[in-house]
């Protein structure tokens, strides 16, 4: 076996040392205090879904503490509330470079990498977070799994995983949405239309239910139903891309 000399080992424990010390200073207990409470208030503007402010307090904190991995999870969800996928990212992935641990960082990273449909990535990213058994929602993650999965038109493992995020929590709304669509994409009509019959009891004006059910029925010949449904996530709705795939859906009919 081959030994290092010790006054090799002994300057690489220097420039650890070093360099964990260039890690930590500049950063006074009163300015982590300052940085903190600009983070906090973020968080607190953030949670009111006033994102201009809550991006104004966390850009303040990031001046003070840029190492924050908690302030760089924060800033990408502000940028993603605003659209701003590509930003998002690169917060999220500096939270998850400053703390490899970090699982509701890279569950964000993942949900931000389906956004940009980049289905590979977000699968890597969000398998980890499954891994982990201390997550405290891993409902979220094996959801964000089967989307990137249907997407992929692995369907099989879409099933999968929403069904297991449907075990750990049976409301789960984008769950039981994309579990539908799966069983829409397999052929599973009759799977599909109870899924999505039993979720518009629950909210009736739904767009998004009404539109994947009004498909349901136009594929199973059931074209009054299919034209009320479809007609219903036109009026709801105040996403012009789906009142134009209603649409396109309405003009099969027809």
């Amino acid at each position: 076996m081959m030994h290092r000399q010790p006054n090799t080992i002994l300057c690489l424990l220097l420039a650890m040392l070093l360099f964990a010390a260039c890690g930590t200073t500049g950063i006074s207990p009163q300015e982590k205090k300052k940085a903190s409470a600009s983070r906090n208030l973020g968080e607190a503007y953030l949670s009111e879904g006033n994102y201009t402010a809550a991006l104004g307090e966390l850009l303040k904190a990031e001046k003070i503490n840029p190492e924050d991995p908690i302030l760089h999870n924060d800033l990408g969800l502000v940028y993603m509330a605003k659209d701003k996928i590509d930003l998002a990212v690169v917060h999220f992935e500096k939270a998850v470079h400053l703390k490899p641990d970090y699982s509701l960082a890279k569950n964000n990273l993942g949900s931000a990498y389906l956004v940009r449909k980049q289905w590979d990535k977000a699968i890597v990213m969000l398998e980890e977070v499954t891994g982990d058994m201390l997550y405290a929602t891993p409902h979220f993650p094996l959801a964000n799994l089967g989307w990137a999965y249907y997407n992929q038109k692995n369907y099989d493992k879409a099933l999968t995983y929403l069904k297991e995020a449907l075990q750990l929590k049976p409301e789960f709304y984008i769950a039981q949405l994309n579990l539908g669509r799966t069983y829409l994409a397999t052929g599973r009509l009759h799977a599909a239309l109870s899924q999505f019959e039993m979720m518009i009891k629950d909210n009736p004006r739904n767009p998004d239910v009404l539109l994947e059910l009004g498909r349901t029925y136009r594929l199973l010949g059931d074209y009054s139903n299919a034209r009320l449904a479809l007609k219903g996530a036109i009026e709801y709705t105040d996403d012009s891309n789906l009142a134009v795939e209603a649409s396109e859906e309405l003009k099969k009919i027809y």
